[in-house]
């Protein structure tokens, strides 16, 4: 049974009462309120670590301040094992707490770059220091009740575009480790959630060479590369017509030429293609490419495409979401029922998280604070609001990873769901020939 959340009923240490979840076990109580207890006593300090990143924005593969300030925060506190510039990765870390014995492994990613020209619009200030938090409060459970296990936090650079965690990914890094499960939470895409659904995307540049002449004299000495790119354009315009709800194109121009009075020799634009899910995308960027080739089919100018930055969809699992619902409504959230959760959690938004699918169970946490990649939202995220709401979320994800750290059952159902997800994944990959 789903937990409900009932906003007239509190108990004597301040969470809301809510119907229990049958299959948590009753010891679930001790493990939100150990955690919300030690996250409560590293607010202040985490509050001073997310304003410095905050106020200081750095660019993807850039955030050598922020790599900084968390590597020094975490090598402040016992029993943890901090490596900085990791994995061929200057800006990457990570961060292990060992209990010593054999169990689970469970992690955390921590974001901390920035947005070109709006700064923090994205929050990621918010999405370190709440997982910092639920690191630090998942491994003080671990000592303070004797579990077996390891807590990791990797410091994941370049989400925006940069592909950081694919990189630590490809590294080894999760599975050098042995992740068992990777949280994280995002403010601003989805109102309180513990399903939130992200898009696959890829993104392209798009180049086209042709022959320069002249366009009065002699235009027939010349290969038109804008008239190329301006083909592919507008095949691709024709081609949305015919694409599935979800699946979506997005270009622009970025060089059309010198002057007016000559034939282009060279052009060049971008192109993001996205859909709800890998399958859909890889089906859809087949067709893309046909619209890219028609132009230098049509004109004879030479084509070159370069593949940037590629996202899978977020793939939730529902096992551990359960768990993450029943903390964060006891807490005050107000998560709703697991079917209208997964319905409503759906975004067309896309980051490097959803890559992760090969390395372990994940789970992507949404919480309300209004829409990210405006300036409005760059001054929310350094609120005092907005870091009550982080630490809220941290506390609820460090009581799903000693959820986890503590029922064997509950890490086989997460397995379980993680291996059919796949399964699936593959068999529509299959029947779309992708």
């Amino acid at each position: 049974m789903d937990s409900t959340f009932d906003d007239s009923s509190r108990d004597s240490a301040g969470f809301v009462m809510v119907e229990r979840d049958a299959s948590l076990p009753p010891g679930e109580y001790d493990l939100l309120q150990t955690t919300s207890q030690y996250v409560d006593s590293l607010s202040a300090e985490l509050r001073t670590v997310s304003l410095t990143i905050h106020d200081d924005p750095e660019l993807q593969y850039k955030e050598h301040h922020a790599h900084a300030v968390l590597t020094e925060y975490m090598n402040e506190k016992p029993g943890w094992v901090v490596t900085p510039s990791c994995y061929g990765i200057e800006t990457a870390f990570v961060a292990v707490f060992d209990s010593g014995k054999k169990g689970p492994t469970v992690s955390f990613n921590a974001e901390y770059d920035a947005l070109k020209g709006i700064g923090h619009a994205c929050g990621h200030n918010l999405i370190a220091v709440a997982s910092v938090a639920g690191a630090l409060a998942t491994a003080h459970l671990v000592a303070q009740k004797g579990l077996s296990g390891k807590v990791i936090l990797f410091g994941t650079p370049a989400e925006e575009g940069g592909g950081g965690k694919i990189k630590l990914l490809d590294a080894g890094a999760y599975d050098q480790h042995g992740v068992d499960i990777s949280l994280i939470s995002h403010p601003g895409i989805t109102p309180d959630a513990a399903l939130v659904r992200t898009a696959a995307y890829t993104a392209f540049k798009l180049e086209y060479f042709g022959k320069k002449a002249h366009a009065a004299a002699r235009p027939w000495d010349g290969i038109n590369a804008l008239d190329a790119l301006i083909t592919a354009y507008n095949a691709i315009s024709v081609l949305r017509q015919q694409t599935e709800p979800g699946d979506i194109i997005q270009g622009m121009i970025t060089n059309g030429g010198l002057r007016p009075n000559i034939i282009h020799a060279y052009s060049a634009g971008r192109f993001v293609v996205r859909s709800s899910t890998r399958a859909r995308r890889d089906a859809l960027l087949k067709r893309v490419q046909a619209c890219f080739e028609a132009g230098s089919t049509a004109t004879g100018a030479e084509l070159k495409v370069t593949r940037g930055g590629s996202y899978d969809d977020h793939m939730p699992n529902k096992a551990l979401g359960r768990s993450y619902r029943h903390f964060f409504n006891r807490l005050g959230g107000n998560i709703p029922r697991e079917e209208v959760d997964y319905l409503e959690s759906a975004t067309m938004a896309s980051t490097d998280q959803a890559s992760r699918r090969t390395a372990g169970s994940e789970d992507d946490q949404g919480n309300q604070l209004g829409g990210p990649h405006t300036p409005d939202f760059e001054k929310a995220a350094r609120t005092q609001e907005a870091h009550e709401k982080a630490m809220r979320v941290s506390k609820a994800l460090a009581a799903t990873a000693g959820d986890v750290l503590t029922r064997p059952e509950l890490l086989r159902e997460i397995r379980r769901e993680f291996e059919e997800n796949k399964r699936i994944d593959e068999s529509v990959r299959s029947r779309r020939g992708v």
